[in-house]
């Protein structure tokens, strides 16, 4: 049900997205982060908002959305948090200033992610027993004795486990490829991005890709495995916002909007991380008393061809529905960013004309959890 209180996203917006280490190589979280905000607040009509949360894995530490609010010359009597959920950030950013702006503690937010994984620090575990610092690779997602794959042999382990063939896998990517060098050329990014000085397209995208060129790639990641530098996403930086108001202050304006109508973070095997959009999608489903053949526009995280597929399976979803325009395997996966760039790729999607009235979001945490945000067009 819509009130108003219901949160409603107004104004949608991202950075090109960018290959680790290439056109985006100097730029960091913060300066990736304050564009985003900034366009998404100037769409929406917002010159300070109530409440901004940011979501990021690797970056410097400290209070990034603080930072990157005063960046964006908000007034600094805004507050802002940063939110870590892995590759969910960006999405659990979203539902928890959905949540903030339900509950009547605040009456606009500025949400999203965003990650540079070409200036996030190095970090060193201190020396121990006359050896010297070493490097730290990443934290843990689950305990050991649990399991605590890396992500990529888990996504091998996925594609095992539901029957995910190689040129499934390749078929999927070339797909996303085919339908993000598309929609680019149709124009259908333009008003969601942010130009950068040093980008304005999205850089990943390969027109004209081959089932052929990528049959060709060895596996990534296991001896044995089918999940290939082709088939899974690349490692990028980005940023993603949305900007939210209450329904009453939408109604008022009279703009259109996506309003949140329900939103879960549901957890899942941590052996098998890229099936966590399955639970938290069936609780949204189960609590809306939908199917998924009542939402027209569904944006999974494309990770791995191999997750995404196997999600598809699990959910009994049409894979050719998922990602219409393009996902993660093309456009990329800046991790603490994926989950917002969901949204801003509904948002264009669905307050086209004749969009479609319901859309949904979901993407794989890490450690085993799934994060899911069902919408609806208004206005």
């Amino acid at each position: 049900m819509i009130d108003d209180r219901t949160p409603i996203i107004v104004a949608a917006r991202r950075t090109p997205i960018g290959t680790a280490g290439l056109a985006l190589r100097e730029v960091d979280v913060v300066e990736l982060a304050a564009p985003a905000l900034r366009a998404a607040a100037d769409d929406a009509g917002l010159p300070s908002p109530s409440q901004v949360v940011l979501g990021n894995c690797m970056g410097p530490g400290g209070n990034l959305a603080r930072v990157a609010t005063l960046a964006a010359r908000f007034d600094v009597a805004t507050p802002a948090m940063t939110v870590d959920l892995q590759c969910g950030s960006g999405l659990a950013a979203i539902t928890t200033a959905c949540a903030l702006v339900r509950s009547g503690s605040v009456e606009s937010a500025l949400a999203g992610g965003a990650e540079s994984a070409s200036t996030a620090p190095w970090r060193m575990w201190p020396p121990t027993d006359g050896a010297g610092p070493q490097r730290y690779s990443r934290a843990p997602f689950a305990p050991s004795q649990i399991g605590d794959p890396e992500m990529g042999a888990a996504a091998d382990d996925v594609a095992r486990r539901w029957g995910i063939t190689r040129d499934r896998q390749d078929a999927y990517a070339v797909r996303s490829h085919t339908r993000a060098a598309a929609a680019r050329a149709a124009g259908r990014f333009d008003r969601e991005l942010v130009p950068l000085p040093q980008l304005s397209a999205d850089q990943r995208v390969r027109e004209n890709l081959r089932a052929e060129t990528l049959a060709r790639l060895p596996a990534a990641f296991s001896p044995d495995g089918t999940v290939t530098a082709g088939n899974a996403c690349g490692i990028n930086d980005g940023a993603a916002a949305v900007a939210m108001v209450t329904e009453a202050r939408r109604r008022a304006d009279g703009i259109p909007g996506l309003a949140c109508l329900d939103w879960a973070t549901v957890g899942s095997d941590p052996n098998l991380p890229g099936i966590g959009p399955v639970p938290a999608v069936r609780t949204l489903l189960h609590r809306s008393g939908i199917t998924l053949d009542d939402i027209g526009a569904v944006e999974i995280n494309e990770a791995f061809a191999a997750q995404v597929l196997a999600c598809c399976d699990e959910l009994g979803l049409d894979e050719h529905r998922v990602c219409v325009e393009g996902g993660a395997l093309a456009l990329g996966h800046p991790w603490g960013a994926s989950g917002a760039v969901l949204a801003v790729r509904l948002f264009s999607q669905m307050l086209r004309h004749d969009g479609p009235e319901l859309g949904l979001a979901t993407i794989a945490v890490g450690g085993g959890q799934g994060v899911a945000l069902l919408v609806r067009r208004v206005g």
